[in-house]
């Protein structure tokens, strides 16, 4: 039996030894993914899992920071990380699959790169707060359909399912936390999973 093995204990996301994996945030307060779980709840844990990263990495920072392209040569920031996120949230459960006649978010056509490209007034904390508003429609929208329902993306040629579209989320998530790290670590060093 493993060192994570005795009674009561919780051991570690990865299940290694403490020594054996990269350090933790230190103020991770990230929900656990069950290690047992049915379809729909395992998807909404990861995906809340991977949001709840990308607030993390976002936790005390100041605008500047947050603006930051900390990892030349690319072009991202924190920031713009956040705005891009909010914008799929919208995009892939709001216009994508309920079809909701609502504005594009840090989109226009003349300035179609608005969520990289962060205009000088933008104000992090606000586009945060749009980003967590868009989280939290989002998993409305999930939880008022069953996992098999259906929509055609617009400009698509077939249908997907919402098991898909959560899967598409959990790999845009996840692409970017991996980014999110990077980018948090060239603004002040700080590191962990």
């Amino acid at each position: 039996m493993g060192a994570n093995s005795s009674e009561g204990t919780v051991g570690s996301e990865s299940g290694l030894a403490q020594d054996a994996f990269s350090p933790k945030w230190e103020d991770d307060d990230r929900p656990r993914i069950p290690r047992v779980a049915g379809e729909r709840e395992a998807l909404a844990a990861y995906l809340d899992h991977y949001r709840a990263t990308v607030e993390m990495k976002c936790r005390g920072l100041t605008a500047e920071q947050a603006r930051a392209r900390s990892m030349p040569p690319s072009t991202m920031s924190l920031h713009g990380l956040v705005r891009h996120l909010a914008g799929c949230e919208r995009w892939w459960f709001q216009q994508n699959f309920e079809r909701r006649e609502v504005p594009f978010l840090f989109f226009a056509d003349d300035e179609p790169d608005l969520d990289f490209e962060i205009p000088a007034d933008a104000d992090f904390g606000a586009d945060l707060e749009t980003w967590r508003a868009e989280c939290a429609v989002s998993r409305e929208i999930v939880a008022a359909h069953d996992l098999d329902d259906t929509a055609r993306p617009l400009d698509w040629y077939e249908d997907v399912d919402l098991r898909w579209l959560m899967l598409r989320m959990i790999t845009e998530y996840a692409q970017h936390c991996g980014h999110a790290d990077l980018l948090r670590e060239g603004v002040d060093g700080r590191t962990g999973v």
